[in-house]
């Protein structure tokens, strides 16, 4: 067993939980909480991929390899998410954590997280290495915000403004076209070529924005308790429709920036 490595700047804390996939289980500002907490949640890791695979099947060159269904009829969210992790590093105010890609993965190497806290954000950075053979991968967080916590006078409000959605089919997958933003409810992922910027508002409370330079985020209303705004470095399936490949020479980094800033109440 692993400790939960526990950062601390200023009046926020972050935890997270190498034994359980490597993801944050726990981000409090003013001794508030703002992720849920029930097993499954606080905010996980997503990689080598984000979002649904389409029938679980990653096609490498001429070769098509087959990974585990988990929703519906696709593989969802990648597999490191279910590993261990190992603390390579760690501070009052930053920690590195790194797991080993193995089966059902079909590739050798690496994805590295490095969490920085501050006490007026968090930056996540991420890094998926190969050991040798090429292979397509993204990467990306999938938290879950409560939208209701204690201080705030009303729920929590989403503002930001995609170029597009990327229309969903029947099966969840997107259609390769896209089209003008729909109103939500959503499970959809949108496109933001300029980076991604969304924010967050818990009135009275706080203002919570998330920025990245990657171009994707998901973005998930239909939880009554939660919110997630995932930033992520390709779309659905896009380990097959657009590929970016990863090799000794050039691994795949991602970083995304939550910052926030409090709000004084009427």
């Amino acid at each position: 067993m692993t400790d939960d490595v526990r950062l601390t700047a200023g009046d926020a804390t972050l935890t997270i939980a190498p034994d359980d996939g490597g993801a944050i289980h726990s981000l409090t500002v003013d001794g508030t909480e703002l992720l849920r907490q029930d097993p499954g949640t606080g905010c996980f890791v997503m990689a080598p991929w984000a979002g649904r695979l389409g029938l679980g099947e990653l096609t490498v060159g001429d070769r098509t390899y087959q990974l585990p269904i988990n929703n519906g009829p696709h593989s969802i969210h990648g597999t490191a998410r279910d590993g261990a992790w190992e603390v390579v590093a760690s501070s009052p105010t930053e920690a590195t954590l790194r797991h080993r890609l193995d089966d059902p993965w079909p590739f050798a190497g690496t994805v590295t997280q490095t969490f920085t806290l501050a006490d007026t954000g968090l930056t996540l950075q991420m890094r998926i290495a190969t050991d040798h053979d090429p292979f397509p991968a993204q990467g990306g967080w999938h938290p879950w915000f409560l939208r209701s916590v204690p201080p705030a006078t009303g729920p929590l409000e989403l503002d930001f403004d995609p170029a597009w959605q990327c229309e969903r089919g029947d099966d969840y997958l997107p259609t390769g076209r896209k089209i003008a933003p729909t109103p939500a409810p959503w499970d959809d992922c949108f496109g933001m070529p300029n980076g991604v910027l969304a924010r967050l508002t818990w009135p009275g409370f706080l203002e919570f924005t998330i920025t990245s330079p990657v171009h994707d985020v998901v973005v998930w209303t239909l939880p009554k308790e939660s919110l997630s705004v995932e930033a992520q470095s390709g779309p659905p399936n896009g380990l097959n429709t657009d590929p970016r490949l990863v090799t000794p020479d050039s691994p795949l980094d991602v970083r995304v920036d939550w910052t926030w800033q409090r709000l004084t109440r009427d």
